[in-house]
This record gives structure tokens, sequence and C-alpha cells, in this order.
């Protein structure tokens, strides 16, 4: 049988898989194998034998490397023995720790382990304790596990802060050689009320496109900061930036890409002080199409810093009080909402998908727990940059795209063809009459979009459609921006919190001065896109979309072209564990604050059906956790994916995404970040929605329906299984009060006649019992 070399992913049930360095062949591990490696470790397998779907499973040979990170887990003391329980569960055992090597812990606490002795079939793993992070409550315990959990680089190295110490702290004469400046311009920066960093500045005015005489278009003005100009290659902050590849989000605290003189000094654009900028100088026509663009590095000085809610407020009321407060700046920001409208426009005619979906922000209180969960609600002044960044961006691609030079593209493409099936059917099951064709275009999901959004389970089809759709990645080839509707689009307008913006300001400036742009990767500790192939390093990532087959590849050196495939497959995986250990801060967050409400009751809709049960997000509260298939009732539930809906065998109750139900929150598993709810039962005789009556009565007592109970007037599942369920039980009494009667008659019947049968018992006739 075949061997295979790969990377062992652990699961917590005990079992694992290794995926190949090359080729997708993905081959299951048993829990026996598995006792002698742990999760990440580089393994060569042989596949010894195919399940009943034809799926490999794999016998371990060699192990090739051992992960040398640290493993993060709380400290136990248990029957006299040391061990530590990892956080991660994909780990699936626990680590010896020998009484001397505890590091002075305390039971409970949590730790970092190195490995001393590796796991064997007949002998657990033994390591020591090389750091104590503190309690398991500490505040900000979630985001120091998270960091380890994920291998998130959290600390800069000696050499890259004292690199940035040397950095000046105000921007000199000689920095503004060969910059227009345009710090008379009024540009402006709006952000968040939280933000620090400030890569991104905006002015707009009226301008003549052709040879009219009055202002037919507008003049856009994107000035983004120029973080390339202190960032050079090779050097340490290169290299850190590199490793990085991004800079990760959470609640109360940011691990930025760069060290703070330069995320929130040097290279933010602070209000009024001078700042090296990129600039992206554009002209929009009444239509929403860019006539002209041109780039050129520049010194401004941006004129305000506003908020979201200020804008927004200026924007709404020109009279109010934050219009009279920031008088001079209102005729710029109205401009900036007209060019707004009409690239908003030009979205819609181009066809590029826009679903409205409801972001949550997570508000912690001086102890770093959840205070509360609240909507962020997206305004005009939130679109306006947006419009503004997107228009800068496909400046920058096509800037680039007309020199024919290697860069890092966004791309995101359209469905695979196994999701483009699964939507189909689903639209089919549906009868909405809207169909998919074989190579659907951002426009046909616009359209099915629109034509349902006014429908009751709107917010069930526009789920299916985002679900649809495949990851964005970062990649030299470039294939286009399916949910955009962009032939060609890249990243530009954030380098301070992205590598590849970084690369995109390096590229255009070599091209700005008729040069070229040569890659060369700095070298990384770790990377979660690096393993070995055939004797060099290259770069794969299990999990990520493949890099796009179709679009113009640019023909290079082979090492040039490796070094931009690689710099592409980094960055994208650094993107997703950045969003991984920024969900698991999250969901440890919402299992905080969920474990102190165990036992209350909460109305919520479902948001995803599967297989093995329903997950419903409670109203108010934005948490999301799991109903499972087993709390749903007693009969068998089959998932149907052309509708994705759990429905019932006998009864026929279907819950879909969208259903509203009422919950119990049940049990809260920190360890797993899990939330487990379990649906109310109502009286059989009530009508309404679970849980709508409060205490429930005796099992037949009648209560009225309660305002609280009439969400949209519809029966509940629950309700509808009840009513079937005592329809059963009448059914059974009436046929076996029959039956006896039946039987009664008999006899008696028998004994007129002086029958030999008439002491005989009347069997039940067969089949005269319904089946369940």
């Amino acid at each position: 049988m075949s061997e295979i070399v790969g990377t062992v992913q652990g699961h917590r049930d005990g079992h694992g898989f290794v995926h190949p360095d090359e080729g997708d062949t993905t081959v299951w591990l048993s829990p026996q194998e598995m006792r002698a490696v742990l999760h990440r470790d580089r393994v060569r397998v042989r596949i010894v034998r195919f399940d009943r779907k034809g799926r490999p499973e794999g016998q371990v040979l060699d192990i090739l490397e051992r992960r040398k990170t640290p493993i993060i887990g709380r400290l136990l003391h248990e029957g006299g023995v040391w061990l530590v329980a990892p956080e991660d569960r994909r780990f699936g055992r626990d680590i010896l720790i020998p009484a001397k090597a505890t590091g002075h812990a305390e039971p409970g606490q949590v730790v970092a382990v190195e490995l001393t002795e590796p796991p064997s079939l007949n002998a657990q793993p033994v390591g020591r304790v090389t750091e104590v992070l503190g309690g398991i409550d500490d505040p900000g315990m979630e985001i120091e596990i998270a960091v380890r959990k994920y291998e998130v680089p959290h600390r800069f190295g000696d050499d890259v802060l004292a690199q940035a110490a040397k950095l000046p702290e105000k921007v000199r004469p000689a920095d503004k050689r060969g910059r227009i400046d345009i710090s008379d311009v009024p540009l402006v920066t709006i952000d968040g009320e939280d933000a620090r960093d400030f890569d991104d500045a905006v002015y707009c005015e009226p301008a003549r496109i052709g040879r009219g005489k009055v202002p037919n278009g507008w003049r856009l003005i994107v000035a983004i900061a120029d973080v390339s100009h202190y960032v050079k290659p090779g050097e340490p902050l290169d290299r850190e930036a590199y490793e990085r590849a991004t800079s990760v989000y959470f609640p109360r605290r940011v691990i930025p890409m760069l060290p703070e003189k330069l995320s929130n000094g040097l290279c933010s654009l602070n209000p009024e002080v001078e700042r090296l900028s990129m600039v992206c100088d554009m002209l929009v026509t009444a239509e929403g199409e860019i006539h002209a663009y041109q780039f050129f590095p520049a010194v401004i000085r941006s004129h305000a810093r506003l908020t979201y809610t200020e804008v927004a407020a200026i924007l709404g009321n020109t009279r109010g009080p934050e219009a009279l407060r920031r008088a001079e700046l209102v005729p710029q920001l109205l401009h900036l909402h007209e060019v707004y409208r009409v690239l908003l426009k030009a979205r819609g005619t181009r066809g590029a998908v826009d679903f409205e979906t409801t972001e949550t922000q997570i508000v912690c209180d001086e102890n770093g727990r959840i205070a509360k969960i609240v909507p962020r609600t997206r305004t005009e002044a939130h679109r306006l940059i947006e419009e503004a960044m997107l228009a800068a961006n496909v400046c920058s691609a096509d800037f680039i795209l007309r020199a024919k030079h290697p860069s890092l593209y966004r791309v995101h493409e359209g469905p695979t063809p196994e999701k483009r099936t699964i939507l189909k059917n689903y639209l089919k099951a549906l009868g909405l009459g809207l169909s998919l064709g074989e190579e659907p275009r951002p426009g046909d999901f616009q359209a099915i979009a629109e034509a349902t959004k006014d429908r009751p389970d709107a917010t069930q089809i526009h789920t299916m459609l985002l679900r649809s759709m495949q990851q964005a990645i970062y990649t030299p080839v470039n294939s286009g921006h399916f949910g955009l509707a962009y032939e060609a689009y890249t990243h530009f307008t954030s380098p301070i919190r992205r590598y590849p913006d970084l690369l995109v300001h390096r590229v255009i400036k070599a091209l700005l001065g008729r040069d070229r742009y040569g890659l060369k990767l700095p070298p990384v500790q770790s990377s979660t896109g690096n393993f070995k192939r055939k004797g060099g390093q290259g770069a794969v990532t299990r999990g990520l979309p493949v890099a796009p087959v179709k679009g113009a590849r640019i023909k290079l050196p082979p090492e040039e072209a490796m070094a931009w495939e690689t710099a592409g497959i980094h960055c994208s995986a650094n993107e997703r564990r950045a969003d991984e250990a920024s969900r698991d801060v999250e969901a440890w967050l919402k299992c905080m604050f969920m474990r102190e409400r165990l036992g209350e009751e909460y109305g919520g809709t479902v948001s995803a059906a599967t297989s093995f049960g329903l997950f419903v997000q409670l109203d108010g509260l934005y948490v999301e956790g799991l109903v499972h298939i087993t709390e749903l009732g007693g009969e068998y539930y089959r998932f149907d994916e052309a509708r994705q809906e759990l429905r019932g065998e006998r009864s026929g109750v279907r819950y879909g995404v969208g259903a509203r139900v009422r919950v119990q929150v049940s049990r809260v598993d920190l360890d797993a970040r899990k939330i487990d709810f379990r649906l109310v039962r109502e009286d059989a005789g009530q009508s309404g929605r679970p849980g709508a009556g409060g205490a429930a009565g005796g099992r037949n007592s009648r209560k009225p329906r309660t305002s609280e109970a009439a969400w949209a007037g519809e029966r509940s599942a629950q309700d509808e299984l009840a009513d079937i369920q005592e329809m059963d039980r009448q059914a059974r009494r009436g046929a076996k009060a029959a039956r006896g009667a039946a039987a009664e008659r008999a006899g008696t019947a028998a004994g007129a006649r002086g029958g030999k049968a008439a002491g005989k018992k009347t069997p039940a006739r067969k089949g005269s019992r319904s089946r369940r």
C-alpha cells in the first residue's frame, strides 16, 4: 500500500488525521495509532485499508518531526500524580509532570509545558512547566491562552524593539524628499471611537471630467500611511511583520503587526501632525465609474480625527450640534457622501453581492468579562469609508495588472461545484422559481437576495447564499473577486495591520520609480503555512482554498514565483489563525457569561441545522449554543440537506434556519468552548411558542396563550408534536377499549351458544396496533 508524509491533526474524540504535504488524500488514524503521536507532529504513514466509503486508514511508520512549541494546559494533582490537561483537546492525552518540574505552579493554574519525553504506545508524554500564566479566572487569561494555543507571535524581539527605538519621533526633512506636499488639503480620518491607529484619510471635492464647464464628477483622494518608508526588506521589523502577517484583534486588546511606535505613532495619521503617505487620487464620474487615477508618495496633515458616529450625525442633520462643531468640514463630508452614493449605485449595476448581516460587539467590564453584547450598527459613515477604500484597492490592482508586475491579489472565487449543487437543490426544494447556472455570476446571487428579502425565511436563504461561497485568499494569480464583482482586486489600504498591503505598497513604489520589486521572503521561526518539500521550504495549508487555476499567470523565475506563492499562502493562513484565535477568545467570554445563567430560559432563532442538532442564537444576548438532536423529542429526526432542516420521521415536525424556539441553558463547557441548550417543553394543550407560559402545570392542563408566546402567530413545533402524541395516546386508548368491548361481546355470544370457546381469550389481530 502507498506511503504518505504529512502533518497529524488530532481530534478531541481520540482519533486523528494525517494531512499530506502533497495531494488531497486525508488519512484517518485510529485512537491506537494516535497513542504514539501528538497533534501537529509530522509523520510518515502507510495506508493499510479503506472503509466502506473508500476513505483510507493509516498506520504510523515513522515520526519525522516532533512539535517543539509549548503546550498550554491546566496543572492538576490527582492521586499523588501531577499532570497537565492540554487546553487544546486535539492533543488527546494528559502530560505527566515530575514533582520537581512543576515550576512552583499551584494546582488549577494555567501553565506552559515543554515535552521532555514523547508519548509511546505504552506511556504518556512527560514534560516540565516552563511558564506559569496564572489562575483560570484571572482577567485576560483567555487571551494569554489563545495567543499560545494558536502560536500567535505576541512578543517583539529585542532586535525589533531596538530598531523601532532608533526611528525618529516625527517626519524629518530628509523623509520628505521626492514627495508631493498636500498638507494643505483638508484630509480627515474616520474611524471607530476605540480606534488607536489611523491608516487612512479621505477627501472629496466636485470635479470637471471632460470638456464640460461645470462639475460633473468628483475628485476622491485616499491617503494611506506609508509604512514601507520605515519597514525595509531584510530588516528585523520586516521579518517580524511577515511572521505575524496581520494584527490580531481581541476584546480590549490588540496584538499588533508592528511595534506601537509605528502603529500608533509614526505610521498613524494622527490629527494636525505631518505624516508620510501613499496617495490614490481618483476622478469618479456621475455613474460611479473611476475615470482616471494616479498614485504618488506624499506628505499629508490630517485636519481632524472623526468618528463614524459623529459623521453619521452630521450627514443626518447638517444643522445639528455635531455639524456646527465641524462647520468647516461639512461641505467635504457632503461631497464624500455624494461620491459614496454613486459608487454604491455602480456596485449594484455590476451585480456585487451585498447582504446586510448583523455583526456584534462584545463590551467588557473592568475585569475583562462580558458586560453585554450589542449589535454593531453600520451607518452611512461606515459604508462611505468602505466604498472609498474599495475604490483605492481596485485602482491599485488595476495599476499593478497593467504593469504586468507580480503581486498579491485578494481573490474570492464563486461556489465550488459541490456547494453549487447543494445551493441549487436547496433553492429547488423551496420552490422559489429561482436557479443558478453552471457558472453563476455575482449578479445571480444578488438577484436571489433581492427577490427574497421580504420573505419570512429571508435570513435562512441569505445564510445559505453566503455559505455557498469560498473563502477569500491572497494569491499571485488574479482571478477576480466574486463577491465584489471585480475583475481584479487587492489590498492597499491597511499596511499598518496587514502584510499583503505592505507588499502592494512596495510594488507600486517600484513601478512609480520605473523599477521592479524583487520579493525575498524573510526567514520566520514558525508559520502555519510552511512545510518541507523536496529538500526545500515550500508552503501549503490545509483548510485553505487552493490557488485558482484560471486567471493570468505572469512568467517568473521559479524562485521568485515560489516566493510570491509562499507569501500568499503564509498570509492567508495567518489571517485564518488570527480569526480562529479571536473566535476562541469570544467563545471563552461567552461561556463565562452564560455560566452565570444556567437554567435560565430565552427565546432564540435557529441559526444552523446539522445532522446532530440545531444551533440557536439567543435573542438580545447574541450568544449561540447547541440543541442536541436527542433533545428534540422522542422520535427519529432526519437531516434534509436540500432544505437544510431536521424533520421528524413520524410527526413531520421540521426545524430549519430561522425557526423560532425557546430554550433553557442546560450546560456550559468552558474547556471545549461549548454551550448546550435544551428545548423548553410546553403543556400538552398549550398553544404558542415553547416556554411562553412560564412553569408547566399538570400534563393535561390548558393555559391561555400569552403575548410573549405569540411569535408571528405560528404554532411551535413542540406544540404540534405534543398534540400528535396526545392524539396517539387517545387512539391507543380507543383501540384498547374497542378490543375489550369486542372480547366481551364475543365471550357473551359464546356463552349463549354453550360453545367450548366461551372461556378463551380473544387474541388481538395482527396489525391492529399502529406501527410507530
